[in-house]
């Protein structure tokens, strides 16, 4: 047997407004986002990767030891961009629709244009495109 990469979620307090925040990296979620009311749903990623929302009632309904994360995020997402200039319209974007700051745009010693968002649940969102 051969375990294979297949789905990422994301605990999150709003379904709606995780797809809607979502949407303006690419990721299409359903509509309505649950009509079924289970605290689920999915949508497709790159390369048949699913990416998946659950809600923290939902979670927490599955498994009673589950706790909420504290003292800082325990997930990273990278989404590159077409170019430098895309990251920071990007990062704009995100901010007008319920992300906050984490660590606005800078050219990384790395050679890429970086900027960090946080979602409206926390969890960070990176940017980036090669600076040449």
């Amino acid at each position: 047997m051969t375990a294979r990469f297949a789905a990422l979620g994301l605990i999150v307090a709003d379904l709606d407004r995780a797809a809607a925040f979502y949407a303006h990296l690419g990721i299409e979620f359903p509509q309505p986002v649950d009509p079924e009311g289970h605290g689920h749903a999915e949508a497709a990623g790159p390369g048949g990767l699913r990416i998946m929302l659950d809600t923290a009632t939902n979670i927490a309904a599955d498994d009673k030891n589950w706790t909420p994360p504290s003292g800082g995020h325990a997930l990273g997402m990278a989404f590159e961009c077409d170019s430098p200039a895309d990251v920071d319209a990007t990062y704009e974007q995100l901010l007008a629709v319920g992300g906050s700051p984490y660590r606005d745009p800078w050219d990384a010693f790395w050679g890429q244009r970086y900027a960090q968002v946080t979602d409206p649940d926390g969890h960070v969102v990176d940017l980036f495109a090669p600076l040449s």
